[in-house]
């Protein structure tokens, strides 16, 4: 099978294709390509202290945490794995897709707060990345954290967040191979050193906590996977239409539990010599305190590698959301946006902010409601559909098939604005309470569910909006899944048969 082209179909190292569909004869990779996509997205220390924040803070034991870490991926990537089959349908990443659904003025809406959700998940991850910096330069050289070296770090993050984002696809593939090897080497050895140094007994012998913190625990591990789901399709518009589907959503919650199932445990582990781990300010530094210098140096250098690819990835993805709003720059000056965003947020987060913690988990559970509206309309719609039409969705003028009534597919937009409100009446984060909270789907944070199943109902119930163009749909060939098995050749007459 041929390869990708490196760069979206130029004579150039810099991926210059924005929303336009790829061509099929400019197709290739392999399904398995995207394991090491999803490991790479998961590749961050947070991982560990919301794992110590399962211990100290929903008051879970170790068997507990297991089941979470377990669940959290299987349901948040598979519902990612299944979204990115968009991806190899329409050849166009998600945002560019969902105006088939929402119409080309009614994708302004939820493109615009997922566009400004990403600021938040970009800011997180680029104060991470700077406190990984920060530590390693207290380990190696004793240098404390200021005001200046703050802003210093930051802007290093961003910086090489934006380079390789601003390459594209092919580059982001290449970084997300090599870290999955050197951070899963680095963290056989912090396992190492886990087992032979942490108080099993104590670990071990942690009484259970409720069914209901529980629940509550596997929605805020999965609030991260959730905030991809947008994005499944930007990194399968690549791969062949005849690319198995069972295997995409393999591949992408395989490649994603890697990763989360023993960062979260290690994390709980953790937390029994460190209890502050979960409430910490900096939430990295304590990495210096429980491992030795030789491996929790390379392993938050690692890290910090990670954590700048789920930065490239995710501005990546933003780059093309700008461009469905309107923003008519290439998508590589696109992602500068969020870019200069990150820095700003970042750089309050550090300095103004008094708990990150909080202010984590509060934008993931806020995040995972957001983003729940839209997976619910979109995934109804991809079950009616197996195909887009390309220059449909280019074409943001009154003669694009997906103009419907007036730029607005108005059961889409409704379905959509009505299941946001009941997401956010079951939701209650730090600085923010909806009057369900307190019901049984409030307390088990299952606000995001009651998202994506009132959006996806709705969807499914109201009338279906038709196109309102003559444009047809480009071909779409079978998937090997759905191809029909050969009718049997007749026998001769006369012919014997067992």
């Amino acid at each position: 099978m041929p390869a990708e082209p490196a760069d979206g179909g130029n004579d150039t190292a810099i991926e210059t294709r924005g929303l336009e569909p790829v061509p099929d004869a400019e197709r290739g990779g392999r399904v398995r390509e995207l394991v090491p996509t999803w490991v790479a997205a998961n590749i961050s220390v947070l991982l560990l202290t919301m794992g110590a924040g399962l211990v100290i803070l929903n008051g879970l034991n170790v068997w507990q945490v297991l089941v979470v870490a377990v669940a959290a991926p299987v349901v948040s990537y598979g519902i990612v794995g299944l979204i990115s089959i968009a991806g190899k349908r329409g050849g166009a990443p998600g945002m560019a897709l969902s105006r088939a659904v929402f119409g080309q003025r009614g994708n302004l809406f939820p493109g615009a707060l997922i566009w400004v959700a990403r600021w938040g998940w970009e800011t997180i991850n680029a104060v991470s990345g700077a406190y990984a910096v920060l530590t390693v330069l207290d380990l190696l050289f004793g240098i404390k954290s200021n005001t200046t070296l703050i802003v210093v770090t930051l802007l290093f993050f961003v910086g090489c967040t934006f380079v390789v984002s601003g390459l594209g696809i092919s580059a982001l593939r290449v970084c997300s191979t090599w870290s999955t090897y050197l951070f899963g080497g680095f963290s056989v050895l912090v396992l190492g050193h886990l087992l032979f140094t942490t108080d099993w007994a104590a670990v071990l012998g942690k009484p259970a906590g409720s069914t209901a913190m529980m629940v509550a625990g596997i929605g805020t591990i999965a609030a991260g996977g959730i905030s991809w789901v947008p994005s499944g399709p930007d990194f399968t518009r690549y791969l062949p239409r005849t690319a198995s589907s069972k295997g995409m959503v393999g591949a992408t919650i395989g490649g994603a539990g890697i990763v989360v199932l023993p960062m979260v445990l290690m994390g709980a582990v953790m937390a029994v010599g460190t209890p502050d781990l979960a409430t910490a300010q900096d939430p990295v530094s304590f990495i210096g305190e429980l491992l030795p210098t030789w491996i929790a140096v390379p392993y938050l250098l690692i890290a910090l590698v990670g954590m700048l690819l789920i930065n490239s990835m995710s501005m990546y993805s933003a780059g093309f959301t700008a461009q469905t709003l309107g923003i008519k720059v290439p998508r590589a000056w696109a992602v500068s946006v969020n870019a200069v965003i990150s820095l700003v947020f970042g750089f309050l987060l550090m300095v103004v902010a008094t708990s990150f913690f909080g202010s984590f988990i509060s934008f993931l559970t806020l995040l995972a409601v957001a983003f729940s509206a839209w997976i619910g309309v979109f995934g109804v719609d991809m079950l009616r559909r197996t195909s887009y039409d390309g220059p449909a969705l280019l074409d943001t003028t009154r003669t694009s098939a997906y103009w419907y009534r007036g730029g607005f597919a108005w059961q889409a937009m409704t379905a959509w604005a009505i299941a946001l409100v009941v997401g956010l009446l079951f939701t209650e984060v730090d600085w923010f309470g909806g009057p369900l909270a307190d019901t049984w789907i409030g307390r088990n944070g299952l606000g995001w569910v009651a998202g994506i199943v009132t959006s996806g109902a709705l969807y499914a119930v109201l009338p279906r909006t038709a196109p309102t163009g003559p444009a047809a749909a480009p071909e779409q060939l079978p998937e090997p899944d759905q191809v029909p098995e050969p009718e049997p050749e007749p026998e001769p007459a006369g012919s014997l048969s067992n």
